[in-house]
């Protein structure tokens, strides 16, 4: 079948009209389905063919047959997990970008560390529980939150007034390392067997970053607790010297991917999000397999890939690329679930 024939669908929210820009520029028809008060701000944008309201984002299985007649293929974002849940997004009957068995890792920090661990790739010390821990620490809850419920505690006292809230939740205790948080975007092709690098973000999380512009004789007394809610992301371009191992990192992470999960392993867009020391050292704190919002900074393409492709190149469009590559071989098989 030609690409024509297909229709390139998305949530809409999170990365949408990045996924669905790149769609139309590689010829493919779109389909966004959103919530009945987001429709008009996206009917502004004339590379979305259809729109399908819904009252909520819960009610995507009950649209899919009517998805599956315009031949749809689904791209995930980080709201399709955090709207329908992991068992929503496994029991899709549509063709799905992306591995599903990916997502029992995405949502479970303890996998995520055995990954990371076994990749080879330096990880903050995990304290099972507070009276092992080396303060200060972070502690973080399980799946994809954009920060929120993270908190920070600089000794024993402080987790335990804070960790209440945290009762009925998984969560796990970090070793607070500090740096600048560097997020990496990859994308790995199962057709061509090439990780590339694609772009790099920082996160702003309030408040810490607004905390972080205070002397600290003015955050003395301060009733202020640190807030690491993501509210939006900036651009980076990281020294030349240390993009070698930003390759080999992400080639590593593929490599295990393909044991620990299955043979196909992990494939398409992934984020993996570290904190560099200042002896350039990267420690890897979580891997998001799939695309991320900060990759929203580029959808005319950034410094790397421009590098790789000499055009426009965005996450988004490069995932239909792909997808056109793949219909192209006859090996569309291969890159959905």
């Amino acid at each position: 079948m030609k690409k024509s024939t297909y229709t390139i669908a998305t949530l809409g929210s999170h990365s949408s009209l990045q996924i669905l820009k790149g769609a139309k520029d590689e010829g493919f028809a779109t389909l966004l389905v959103t919530t009945s008060n987001r429709v008009d701000f996206y009917k502004q944008y004339s590379f979305i063919d259809t729109i399908i309201p819904v009252v909520s984002f819960a009610e995507f299985p009950k649209i899919e047959s009517m998805l599956k007649k315009k031949n749809s293929i689904i791209i995930p974002h980080g709201s399709f997990v955090a709207y329908l849940g992991i068992e929503k997004n496994k029991k899709m009957q549509l063709p799905y970008f992306g591995n599903k068995k990916v997502l029992d890792f995405e949502s479970d920090r303890n996998l995520q560390r055995e990954w990371l661990v076994e990749a080879g790739i330096t990880v903050p010390k995990h304290f099972k529980n507070a009276e092992d821990a080396a303060y200060p620490v972070i502690v973080k809850t399980f799946g994809a939150a954009g920060g929120a419920g993270y908190f920070y505690a600089k000794n024993k006292k402080e987790f335990n007034k804070k960790i209440g809230s945290f009762k009925k939740q998984h969560y796990t205790v970090q070793e607070y390392i500090v740096g600048v948080n560097v997020y990496i975007h990859y994308f790995y092709s199962p057709l061509t067997k090439k990780v590339e690098i694609l772009s790099v973000d920082r996160r702003y999380e309030t408040n810490v970053d607004g905390l972080g512009r205070l002397p600290l004789s003015a955050q003395e007394g301060l009733d202020i607790n640190p807030s690491y809610v993501v509210v939006g992301n900036s651009p980076l371009v990281i020294r030349e010297s240390l993009l070698p191992e930003v390759q080999k990192m992400g080639e590593r992470i593929v490599a295990v991917s393909k044991k620990i999960i299955n043979k196909k392993g992990m494939y398409g867009p992934f984020c993996l999000e570290t904190i560099v020391t200042p002896d350039q050292k990267f420690y890897a704190v979580e891997i998001s397999c799939r695309i991320v919002a900060g990759t929203n900074l580029f959808m005319n393409g950034s410094p790397y890939s421009w590098l790789l492709y000499n055009e426009p190149m965005s996450t988004g469009r490069r995932i239909a690329r792909e997808i056109k590559l793949a219909i192209k071989k006859k090996r569309l098989r291969e890159i959905l679930d």
